[in-house]
């Protein structure tokens, strides 16, 4: 079948997007089954549920601490090497996890430890993968070729969950964690073979080219409204997330298959909404999509801290799927199209600190006060803060209309 341009395939037809797509597709996947055993293995070496909310942000909080240095990295280096050595990193300590967790020593301490490096690795690599899809493919599918990103990702997120419940039945966590270091080995031989065309980057000290993008996203109303509405956004839809071990273990005692039917239910909604997202971003634009994706991931939270059984539960993750995904998109697509490729890293790294920042204080957040009054309050306490602060953000902080302050690319 012909990819017709523009349509939301339309990446497809470049072979180098094709080749990374699918290798990261496989690198996403190992990683969704790592973090599915990863959390439930920690309900199993403590009762805190901080603790458990912690392993799932811990893809977040690196990002927090690290992003802005992980931009300045992406501008002033060769994206693919960067992209590679951060792989590289993450084989090393996932396979290392997996032989510990063999012979028997992982406690509370270490795997939270391993998880934060392996997120590090992640953080590091963020920028520099998100900025070079502009290498990949032509500006004028580049909305597309985000958009088919969260697909990627979301559909490892859809299958990984599963597959990781099921290994975590009948083989363990040391099993998933060996699958994960294995999923790197792809991405980096597709990045071995990429040649993409290189510019010389003029080489920028760390703390003045931070300052540089802090600067630009700053006075740069457009994007300052964006990284607001990320930072809101992200302290709320993180609950699901965070908490869905919880729910599965303690709300529903469904066990880890029912945990991982209900974080493959969120990977589907996912998927469904970044197939579509584009073409309805262009027919009623930014804000409506991310007022109705803020309102639909409310009450599927407040679903799931009400659902009486496992199906209800599903539908409660598929609905937060499709919210998290749509919002999370189109900010995405808002930052990129506004912003110039010589700080495109920085201001990338800025909004992911924002975005994922605001997804790992949520994640403390919700996991303290789910320790303190429960579970299902702790999630409807997630959802008013999603309804509360769209309001807020709505007359504050409004999304740009399309077009506005859009970057020129670059001659």
């Amino acid at each position: 079948m012909k990819i017709q341009p523009g349509s939301a395939f339309s990446p497809f037809r470049w072979p180098v997007f094709r080749a990374i797509w699918t290798a990261n597709l496989a690198s996403a996947l190992g990683s969704l089954i790592q973090a599915t055993a990863a959390a439930w293995l920690m309900t199993e070496l403590t009762t805190s549920h901080l603790l458990v909310s912690l392993v799932q942000a811990s893809v977040t909080i690196p990002v927090l601490a690290l992003g802005l240095f992980a931009g300045v990295i992406a501008d002033n280096y060769d994206r693919r090497q960067v992209m590679l050595v951060a792989t590289w990193a993450m084989l090393v300590l996932s396979a290392l996890l997996a032989a510990l967790d063999w012979v028997g020593v992982i406690g509370p301490a270490l795997l939270l430890f391993f998880t934060l490096a392996i997120g590090a690795g992640n953080a590091l690599i963020g920028p520099a993968w998100q900025a070079s899809v502009r290498l990949m493919v032509p500006r004028e599918d580049l909305p597309q070729a985000i958009s088919l990103n969260a697909v990627s990702y979301n559909v490892a997120r859809s299958l990984g969950p599963a597959i990781g419940g099921v290994l975590l039945s009948f083989a363990g966590p040391s099993t998933a964690f060996t699958v994960n270091a294995l999923s790197y080995l792809a991405f980096i031989y597709v990045l071995l073979r990429w040649r993409p065309e290189t510019t010389n980057r003029a080489r920028h000290p760390m703390l003045p080219a931070i300052a540089g993008g802090l600067r630009f996203s700053a006075g740069s109303s457009p994007v300052r409204r964006v990284l607001l509405r990320s930072f809101a956004f992200g302290v709320g839809i993180i609950a699901v997330q965070a908490l869905l071990p919880l729910v599965a273990k303690d709300q529903l005692d469904s066990g880890e298959i029912g945990f991982g039917l209900m974080f493959g239910a969120f990977g589907v909604g996912a998927v469904i909404a970044a197939m579509w997202v584009s073409g309805i971003r262009r027919r009623f634009g930014p804000e409506a999509i991310v007022t109705w994706a803020s309102v639909i991931a409310a009450l599927a939270t407040a679903l799931l801290a009400l659902a009486p059984t496992i199906e209800i539960a599903m539908l409660a993750a598929f609905l937060a799927g499709c919210g998290h995904v749509s919002a999370l998109t189109s900010l995405n697509v808002a930052i990129q199209m506004r912003s110039p490729d010589e700080l495109l890293g920085r201001v990338l790294s800025i909004y992911q600190a924002m975005m994922f920042g605001g997804m790992a204080l949520g994640a403390a957040a919700w996991g303290a006060l789910s320790d303190w009054i429960g579970t299902p309050s702790a999630l409807l306490g997630s959802a008013a803060w999603l309804l509360v602060t769209l309001g807020v953000m709505r007359a504050f902080a409004p999304m740009p209309k399309i077009g506005e302050g859009v970057a020129k690319p670059a001659a």
